[in-house]
């Protein structure tokens, strides 16, 4: 069965005119990205910046109300995302698309020409896991403080990707889609760079209106990473196949996918597990004396 929108591409190619108006207007208008460029900045760069900065502030500001010293927070900040953005591209690289390594073996280091935001988020953890333990401070009692930051922030970065359209899905008339050029990409289809920042968006909300539920603190990582996992899972089934620059798929799955089983596996072990109350976690204490900045 041919697809309405594909039907009137095809008319529109055979000189049957454009793809009709009132179709177009059902979906959300496409805006070239370097259209919107300010100087030699890109929209995506300026998205992933504001969302590392949300994230940081609500980190900072979720652990002062937890009675938590935030200086750690300070000094992991730049950890983070250096070890976001260098693990970022080389999953991007090693996995989504191992064949631009054909184009030169200096891709390695080209940190800033394609990241993966499942690659940043590994980068993160391998840098929370390093930079803690070489302080002595327990990741645990700034674990519900991270997942009130990264949610939001992560959101902030998503809307990035879908300014910057990299992430286009299958042929659709769904009312979120985006009205792709039809010449290169056939017509609307959905952008999941929007749908993953309506998830991050909405489990934001979850999260904060859980955050005093006293069976749930310190929990709150655990929670973020089940739903999100399940949500990514879902989506990837959407991305586009039929386009020239695709994401790599192994035994039918996207790097991604693969890594939504591990998020399943801390999510699911982190809420059954019995926890004893986290230090500060339940009510606040004076900040620790002497720690540096």
């Amino acid at each position: 069965m041919i697809h309405r929108h594909e039907l009137f591409v095809r008319l529109a190619s055979c000189g049957y005119g454009e793809v009709p108006a009132r179709w177009r207007a059902t979906v959300i208008p496409y805006v070239n990205p370097h259209s919107l460029k300010i100087g030699p900045i890109e929209p995506f760069g300026i998205f992933v910046a504001l969302g590392i900065f949300l994230a940081a502030r609500l980190i900072v500001k979720q652990s002062e109300r937890q009675g938590l010293d935030p200086n750690p927070i300070h000094d992991y900040s730049m950890w983070g995302v250096a070890g976001g953005v260098v693990v970022g591209h080389l999953v991007h690289l090693l996995f989504y698309h191992p064949e631009e390594l054909s184009k030169s073996p200096f891709q390695l280091f080209k940190v800033w020409d394609g990241l993966s935001s499942f690659g940043g988020l590994l980068g993160g953890i391998i840098a929370a896991v390093i930079f803690f333990r070489l302080r002595g401070i327990p990741f645990s009692r700034y674990a519900d403080a991270f997942a009130l930051g990264v949610a939001p922030g992560w959101g902030v970065a998503r809307l990035g990707c879908f300014v910057a359209h990299d992430h286009p899905g299958t042929r659709t008339d769904f009312f979120l889609a985006v009205d792709f050029p039809a010449s290169i990409y056939g017509g609307p289809r959905h952008d999941l760079g929007l749908y993953d920042a309506i998830l991050l968006f909405s489990i934001t909300g979850l999260l904060y209106a859980l955050r005093n539920a006293g069976k749930l603190q310190g929990r709150l990582l655990h929670l973020l990473a089940l739903i999100y996992a399940c949500g990514r899972f879902c989506f990837d089934f959407m991305r586009a196949t039929d386009l020239s620059y695709v994401d790599a798929r192994y035994f039918g799955l996207t790097p991604a996918q693969y890594s939504c089983f591990l998020l399943v596996i801390y999510g699911v072990w982190g809420l059954v597990k019995k926890r004893a109350p986290q230090d500060g976690a339940s009510s606040p204490t004076p900040r620790a004396v002497g720690t540096a900045r």
